[in-house]
């Protein structure tokens, strides 16, 4: 660096150097500074910003966590929509797909561009004048949180272009780095925190941060790959504009396929298969596209995806690990559930170390033992399950998995319910706290800030025994507790007074009342619109509603004839909430374009999942949580997963987004 005077001109290359060393560290891999003078120097440049605030560029190293937590994100409109994709899993569907496009074109010359599918959080960046101006998350695809700080802390993303290219909007994943997140789960759980359950988790979680400062900590990392809104920009081909997010310091995959033919292309995707645990971040596919852009004009789009592209999904993971012993987990309504207690062992880019065993009748049926070596499968984000034992790896030395005579909670004695062993003591604690978490989930009473941490603190320190014990909190309650300041107390303590406002089915759900759903809490509301006319009813009125049937009817009774029960209901009548009334429509038709059928909503869609489904009873139809011989039609999304497998096997009619929306149209 020259020695230069502390002046304007000093400042400008301070910024500009350090941008460099930036660039060259966290973007490249190769430092060309030691740390001690790379801290020298960033000193400096703050030193003189504190002289001179009148000079601090946007773009200066000091800005990428600076500015005061927000309040909230702000909501605003992309000035391109961020579309979607359809996906596969067949080769076959990929054929077909190219096919497609041939017969829409009248010509097979065409070349492809293949990129790994990065498993983060769909962001898009706007750079003007190759100034880093605002950063979007995907949002519903036409509207995103503005993050603009949050993505600015993001060491390996520059702020200013090595060009002053007018406009360009770019696409993109943030991810959080393998390595780096299993350091922030081992810190995370040091300190008495639950951890991130994947690395597209700690990734969400974090972007979501108000304080910047919280973000700047946590070592995000960003691919590039889609442009949106340009101006400037020349690019006539994929190939093309990668290649120029590359010289202008952008990042982007580590490695893409150009192909030329149908066989390129389907090597390409056994390649990436075979190379994408080299990455740094989690891979679930291979992203097909259409390397011309003027192609891409010509083929154009549904109302969600692009024609011209395509996802090809990867089978789920596995990995085989040893059983080293079993724990058991309380549910809300105390089934007894046994997880298996693993080696640690690397899954689907996160370490897996328990998982599921479902339940002692799979235990017997799968032949599990302590001490056998077992694969066990992530699908998703769901927790791993144990699928099946390497009988080959048995030593002779392995011991039977026997169930616990007493809940590993509160010591009661426990009980055989069919499949099942269950906790009936009604002061078990483990119960209680499953509880607390089902009343304030957002399908029921919608608590914004009653985690499990939370949660934890509220039974441990005998400050919550019921959750009617919620509306009985104060300020010197929780501001006693870990990690509860002013601001986190206030926001709960507000969280839970507007949770009086929520509409009835939701308070009905969220009293936990065995085997009755969301769905059949909406049906009950429109049979019985208050909570007196449910506190009398009789068994022979449930049964009447076509969608109630025995095991519910009789769970419904026996909740509500319990006098334990009953005096929970008059307490939070005394809270003021909502207990319905004579003119409650919710869940109410408003025409019968799909009376008789049956939905099941899954995968990710441009709009929330609970709107979709709204618009459906709307029209008279019912929403399920699962497929079945009764289901009329599937309504898939990007990453439909195991619920759209169980409806091509029981010949269920699949939809798309889009092609739900027609049918509306034409029932109409």
């Amino acid at each position: 660096m020259p020695n230069v005077e502390n002046s304007l001109s000093r400042y400008q290359e301070l910024v500009n150097y350090l941008q460099t060393c930036d660039h060259s560290y966290y973007g490249e891999a190769q430092p060309i500074l030691s740390d001690m003078e790379y801290d020298r120097l960033y000193k400096e440049l703050q030193s003189l910003e504190e002289t001179h605030p009148e000079w601090i560029r946007s773009d200066s190293p000091t800005q990428r966590v600076g500015g005061k937590p927000l309040d909230e994100f702000q909501s605003i409109s992309h000035s391109v929509p961020m579309m979607s994709l359809d996906n596969t899993y067949s080769k076959l569907e990929v054929s077909e797909f190219l096919s497609r496009i041939h017969k829409a074109l009248g010509h097979s010359e065409l070349s492809y561009i293949v990129e790994p599918k990065i498993d983060g959080v769909a962001i898009s960046l706007r750079y003007e004048h190759g100034v880093l101006q605002q950063g979007l998350t995907r949002g519903d695809g036409q509207k995103g949180d503005d993050v603009t700080q949050n993505l600015k802390t993001i060491r390996s993303l520059p702020l200013k272009l090595r060009d002053p290219i007018p406009l360009l909007e770019v696409r993109g994943e943030v991810y959080f780095p393998r390595k780096a997140f299993e350091s922030l789960n081992k810190t995370r759980q040091s300190q008495g925190e639950e951890p991130f359950a994947n690395p597209r988790n700690a990734a969400a979680g974090s972007l979501k941060q108000l304080d910047p400062r919280i973000v700047s900590q946590r070592p995000l990392a960003i691919v590039l790959y889609s442009p949106g809104a340009l101006q400037g920009v020349s690019c006539k081909n994929q190939k093309e504009w990668l290649d120029l997010l590359h010289q202008q310091g952008l990042p982007i995959p580590e490695k893409t396929w150009f192909c030329s033919s149908e066989k390129e292309l389907l090597d390409s995707i056994d390649d990436l298969d075979r190379t994408r645990s080299q990455f740094a971040y989690d891979t679930d596919g291979a992203v097909l596209k259409i390397n011309e852009w003027a192609i891409r004009d010509t083929l154009g789009s549904t109302a969600k995806a692009p024609r011209w592209a395509i996802a090809f999904k990867y089978a789920s993971e596995q990995a085989i690990s040893q059983l080293q012993s079993v724990s058991f987990q309380v549910g809300r309504t105390g089934k007894i559930t046994p997880v298996a207690e693993l080696t640690p062992t690397l899954l689907a880019g996160s370490t897996v170390s328990r998982a599921t065993l479902h339940n002692f009748d799979e235990i017997k049926r799968k032949g599990i033992q302590i001490g056998d070596y077992v694969t066990i499968e992530k699908a998703g984000e769901v927790i791993p399950a144990v699928i099946g034992v390497v009988l080959e790896k048995r030593s002779g030395n392995e011991l039977p998995i026997n169930p616990p005579s007493l809940c590993p909670a509160c010591q009661s004695t426990l009980q055989w319910e069919g499949l099942f062993l269950k906790c009936t003591s009604s002061s078990c604690e483990a119960q209680l706290k499953r509880k607390l978490l089902h009343f304030a989930h957002r399908n029921a009473m919608d608590i914004d800030g009653l985690g499990e941490s939370l949660v934890e603190q509220l039974v441990d320190k005998k400050l919550v025994r019921d959750f009617t014990d919620l509306y009985q909190l104060t300020e010197e309650n929780l501001t006693n507790l870990d990690r509860m300041g002013k601001k986190s107390t206030l926001n709960l303590l507000a969280a839970i007074e507007k949770s009086k406002t929520r509409e009835f089915w939701r308070l009905l759900f969220g009293l936990g009342i065995l085997h009755l759903g969301a769905e059949s809490a909406r049906t009950l509301v429109l049979h019985f619109k208050t909570m007196d006319q449910l506190l009398s009813v009789n068994r022979e009125a449930l049964l009447q509603i076509h969608e109630i049937g025995e095991v519910m009817a009789t769970s419904t009774m026996d909740y509500f004839q319990n006098q334990e029960n009953r005096e929970r209901i008059e307490k939070l009548r005394t809270f003021g909430l909502n207990f319905g009334s004579e003119s409650d429509s919710s869940g109410a038709t408003t025409s019968t374009q799909l009376t008789g059928m049956t939905f099941v909503i899954t995968g990710t869609l441009s709009r929330p999942r609970e709107l979709i489904a709204e618009e459906i009873r709307l029209a008279g139809g019912k929403v399920s949580g699962s497929v079945s011989k009764k289901t009329s039609y599937l309504i898939a999304g990007e990453s439909a997963g195991s619920k759209k497998t169980d409806a091509e096997k029981l010949g269920v009619k699949i939809l798309t987004e889009e092609a739900f929306q027609q049918l509306l149209t034409n029932l109409h």
